[in-house]
């Protein structure tokens, strides 16, 4: 009893002087937040179908792609000047207060869900596409510890054009280049579904 009520004060403690998730401050990050509103929303959940929603995210995938951004691996125009500033720490507790976010839910075009379910968890063996189950999981949480980004709930615009921007090799930030590798197998159509599948997973 004494031993639950000495974790319950060290808890409270911690959220309230501000927590840090993976190296960034929660509190910090919220602040430094304020300009990455005004796309990705004050929350990290976007509203507007090209730009992604970051709420939920994994602070170590979030992280890396800052920094990606920052040191030229990854190209937006947008993106760009946001990041140029950004110190190490900055780019840590901006992640560290999107990954704290809670996520709202997708919504899926109803008419593409059963091809976009099968290519999902499937995959195709026809072609030699791998089930993306296998790296976002069964409801598209991702693998943190793996830094594979939580899918569920996205944007279907925002992903489909990252798999076809993978496709075309316009993004080549993926360890191992194993995005590229799995999308360049898939059909438009198959991109289109699997966009919406995703967008609706919770």
């Amino acid at each position: 009893m004494k031993k639950s009520i000495l974790t319950a004060v060290a808890v409270t403690a911690l959220l309230a002087s501000g927590y840090s998730i993976a190296g960034g401050d929660v509190e910090a990050g919220k602040t430094k937040a304020a300009v990455c509103g005004a796309c990705h929303g004050a929350d990290g959940n976007s509203i507007n179908p090209d730009w992604p929603s970051l709420a939920g995210q994994g602070a170590g995938y979030l992280f890396k792609q800052l920094s990606d951004f920052k040191n030229n691996k990854r190209s937006d125009a947008i993106m760009a000047p946001q990041v140029a500033t950004l110190s190490e720490q900055d780019m840590h507790d901006l992640a560290a207060y999107f990954s704290s976010q809670t996520a709202k839910a997708g919504k899926a075009d109803q008419n593409q869900i059963e091809l976009g379910e099968a290519v999902y968890r499937g995959g195709n063996s026809a072609t030699g596409v791998a089930a993306c189950i296998g790296c976002h999981g069964p409801t598209g949480s991702g693998n943190p510890a793996a830094k594979f980004p939580k899918v569920s709930g996205q944007h279907a615009a925002y992903t489909e054009a990252q798999l076809n921007a993978f496709q075309s090799s316009a993004r080549n930030n993926d360890a191992g280049k194993m995005m590229r590798n799995l999308t360049i197998r898939l059909t438009d159509a198959e991109i289109k579904a699997v966009s919406q599948y995703i967008s609706g997973l919770k």
